[in-house]
């Protein structure tokens, strides 16, 4: 019923990055991450085992000033990987979502691939760093995925644990996205024709 391989390579070059993602929306999440934060690494990795997602992602950056730069433009080469590997999204499901328990945490993502991005995420942490990560990367990261991607993301996360939060809210988005990425049929989901 597929009409297209599901894969792309993006990559991305500036004075305080150097990104490049490989994703095959078709795969068994399997995954290469290596970023140079480790707490980071363990969110994509989740993330690509719970979607399903084959993903490789090779990142260095100017982590001697702190993440944000790399997080940040990670989330918008892994949004621009998706799309392109997306297509023009014929027959894909569209909507996705989930409820992703994590010992007392509890994540809702919903997502809707509709080409016009939005996010609106409710979480609240309570330490600054896990490891070496700034938990104030979270929603950034999910903006920039969203802005590159033309997606559509709402987000809640609710627990004492900021490890626990964070992780059920990457594995929710995963669980979300394969969902809304499974091919149904032939036809583009909008009354507009297109995505």
């Amino acid at each position: 019923m597929m009409s297209q391989i599901r894969k792309a390579s993006v990559s991305r070059k500036t004075k305080e990055t150097d990104i490049t993602i490989e994703i095959n929306l078709d795969g068994s999440g399997k995954a290469a991450i290596d970023t140079g934060i480790g707490f980071f690494d363990h969110m994509l990795d989740a993330f690509a085992r719970h979607s399903g997602y084959d993903l490789t992602v090779k990142a260095v950056g100017d982590l001697h000033v702190d993440g944000h730069h790399l997080v940040e433009d990670a989330g918008i080469v892994l949004g621009q990987a998706m799309a392109e590997a997306l297509g023009d999204k014929r027959g894909i499901a569209r909507f996705g979502e989930a409820r992703i328990p994590m010992d007392e945490a509890l994540a809702e993502v919903a997502v809707d691939i509709s080409g016009r991005s939005f996010l609106v995420m409710k979480a609240d942490f309570y330490a600054p760093v896990i490891g070496t990560y700034s938990t104030q990367m979270t929603k950034h990261f999910f903006e920039s995925l969203a802005s590159a991607a033309g997606i559509n993301m709402n987000m809640k996360v609710e627990g004492d644990n900021d490890h626990h939060k964070t992780e059920a809210l990457f594995k929710a988005f995963a669980y979300a996205m394969k969902r809304a990425t499974v091919i149904e049929g032939q036809e583009i989901k909008s009354t507009k024709g297109v995505l």
